[in-house]
């Protein structure tokens, strides 16, 4: 099991940039991927981005060469490096872990950009 906590959250203007963390309770060492999916009004979760346990990435097609995820085992948190964000970056963006048979989310943290 593992707890997961986002952070980095907040208000930000057409252009400007954001990092988000994710905080784990347990090590993040082993788990097979973590990633970021975001939820906008009236609108299903999605995938946002991904790092699997090797440190292969993926990304939504909306978000490449914008956003970048990483991870950092010795602090257990994984983080989402936005950049150049726009009005449709706009929604509450989660943490999840998948530690094979299970998913976890965090409970989320909202980003707004406007101006």
């Amino acid at each position: 099991q593992v707890q997961l906590v986002e952070s980095g959250g907040g208000l930000v203007q057409p252009g400007g940039s954001l990092r988000l963390s994710c905080a784990a309770s347990r090590s993040i060492f082993s788990i097979n991927a973590m990633g970021w999916y975001r939820q906008a009004p009236g609108k299903e979760r999605e995938r946002v981005a991904i790092i699997a346990v090797g440190g292969n990435t993926n990304y939504a097609d909306s978000v490449k060469g914008r956003f970048t995820i990483s991870r950092d085992n010795a602090k257990n948190t994984v983080y989402l490096q936005m950049n150049s964000l726009k009005s449709d970056d706009t929604a509450v963006y989660y943490c999840n872990a998948f530690l094979h048979p299970y998913d976890y989310w965090g409970r989320g943290t909202q980003v707004t950009v406007s101006s």
